[in-house]
């Protein structure tokens, strides 16, 4: 018997779900969530470069697929805090590991894209 999904087929929700893995800002929100709770402007103050009108496209985003959790903890002003799901937490394990490569390998990737811009220019 096949896999019941394909992200190889056009149809496919998988597609959807790489779609949002893939998105800009996610693997960043995940990784700031994953130490813990955060606040929003925690996070902003955290992801370096996200404005905050992607930060709350993202977080709802985010929350619609079930990977990161809103808590309304009141008082006044009223106060908000997110956190990953256990889902979420799920998708922190392969993202880390895409983190870890990427910060293992940025010597590599440089030295690459310089000799191509070298071919280029010269």
């Amino acid at each position: 018997m096949g896999k019941a999904y394909d992200v190889m087929a056009a149809t496919c929700p998988s597609r959807t779900v790489l779609h949002r893995i893939g998105a800009r800002w996610t693997v960043f929100v995940v990784t700031a969530l994953a130490d813990g709770p955060m606040r929003f402007t925690e996070l902003k103050a955290r992801i370096e470069g996200i404005t905050p009108k992607v930060l709350t496209e993202t977080l709802r985003a985010l929350e619609t697929d079930g990977l990161v959790h809103r808590a309304a903890l009141g008082g006044s002003p009223p106060r908000v805090e997110y956190s990953l799901t256990p889902l979420g937490r799920s998708l922190w394990v392969p993202l880390q590991a895409v983190r870890d490569w990427a910060e293992t390998h940025v010597p590599e990737i440089l030295d690459a894209q310089a000799r191509s811009e070298a071919a280029v220019g010269g």
